[in-house]
């Protein structure tokens, strides 16, 4: 049988976080490991509402097949939000997706050819690694600084090699919590305009700030080579599968192309719900709720990692999203400390999956928006007395 599959899914593997989540479906295990929005904050009541109101009112119409561009009244409430932002788009700029996870998918359709060079941030989110590996692009790896990636070595790279994309997320960036900063931002857009390569700005958290002021988006410096991302899942309801893609009218009409073929178009219904929901509610107080805990759950988890854990353990501290990344010593491996972890019922993610050039043996990734305050310091607790053990034990540097 072997022989039958596509030479590309040799290379391409199932999604390391998927794998570990099923050790958290035991209900005893603290789980730091998925990306999950707390439950806590689903508008439950009012998406039922929604609900209720698109059936009495236009059940008919909303049960029936659409566009594949997806509800225009929807594609323009985005547009609308981001005119807010000072990006100036208009709704056939929009593509309604089935989260932003297929929005990947299909730039890499519409772009990458076998072989082609895309750059991505090191860490990097996993979902674009596995998304891009089906199309076996060449990856290129920027460090990722406390104030956003290694220009230098951008530079380097691009100088060096034929690059069509570079993928970022830079606001609160998954798995590191590590903001762009303003001067990243525009030296980031100058320099992938001078070398006519394509940035894909994805934007799941930037929704999400709770310390300092917002940032404006790289394509406010680089209009023409910028694509973006962006998500219902983290402000509304993953559940509800709706994101977009947000591209120049080129691009756009390639992107539907692809999107044909492989759906005709995304959930109409729950996008028919998602927009009657936005018209009755205030979104932005909604936000400001969800920040609002999210924000005590992040100063919880990094107060607690200061006390628990030991002191040549490092972490950020991210002014917004979901994320903490820790570093370990040299001579410690995040796969053993998981390994000891799950013995106490601690679950979290190391960090090798995120690296596509090798390496992050001693880095891991917490999540602390799907657990309370006191579920966040019994979980660190416990992996603050792991990793103390794991300290002690006699180890072969990893460095």
């Amino acid at each position: 049988m072997d022989n039958l599959f596509a030479t590309r899914m040799q290379n391409t593997q199932k999604s390391f976080i998927r794998e570990i989540l099923k050790v958290t479906e035991n209900p005893e295990v603290i789980s730091f490991a998925g990306g999950l929005p707390n439950p806590r904050f689903f508008p439950v009541r009012e998406i039922n509402d929604a609900t209720n109101k698109v059936l009495a009112e236009n059940g008919e119409n909303a049960l029936q097949y659409s566009t594949t561009e997806g509800y225009q009244p929807l594609r323009e409430y985005i547009a609308y939000r981001y005119k807010k932002r000072g990006i100036l788009v208009d709704a056939d700029q929009i593509l309604i997706t089935n989260g932003s996870q297929q929005g990947l998918d299909l730039i890499g359709k519409v772009f990458l050819d076998k072989n082609d060079g895309i750059v991505i941030e090191r860490p990097g989110y996993l979902g674009a690694i596995q998304a891009f590996s089906m199309f076996e692009p060449q990856f290129h790896s920027v460090p990722l600084f406390e104030d956003g990636p290694d220009l230098d070595r951008l530079e380097s790279i691009l100088k060096e090699n034929q690059v069509k994309l570079m993928y970022i997320v830079p606001n609160f960036q998954n798995p590191s919590g590590i903001t762009h900063s303003l001067a990243k931002r525009k030296e980031l857009a100058a320099l992938t305009s001078r070398y006519n390569m394509l940035v894909i700005e994805d934007d799941p958290y930037g929704e999400l700030r709770f310390i300092g002021d917002d940032l404006p988006s790289v394509r406010l410096f680089n209009e023409d080579k910028t694509v973006l991302l962006g998500s219902f899942s983290k402000i509304v309801a993953p559940g509800m599968r709706l994101g977009w893609i947000c591209a120049q009218h080129d691009i756009m009409e390639k992107l539907i192309i692809a999107k044909q073929a492989a759906d005709l178009h995304s959930n109409y219904f729950s996008q028919r719900v998602v927009h009657q929901y936005l018209c009755d509610h205030d979104i932005d107080e909604h936000i400001n709720h969800i920040k609002d805990g999210y924000g005590k759950q992040r100063d919880c988890m990094v107060s607690m990692i200061a006390k628990y854990f030991p002191q040549d353990i490092t972490c950020t501290k991210p002014e917004g999203g979901m994320f903490i990344w820790v570093t370990l010593p040299p001579t410690m491996s995040s796969l053993e400390l998981f390994d000891l972890a799950s013995t106490q019922n601690v679950a979290f993610v190391p960090g090798t999956p995120f690296y596509v050039d090798g390496g992050g043996s001693q880095t891991l990734r917490l999540n602390y928006s799907n657990s309370d305050e006191a579920v966040i310091e019994e979980g660190i607790k416990r992996l603050g007395s792991v990793a103390a053990a794991l300290k002690t034990k006699p180890t072969v540097d990893l460095g």
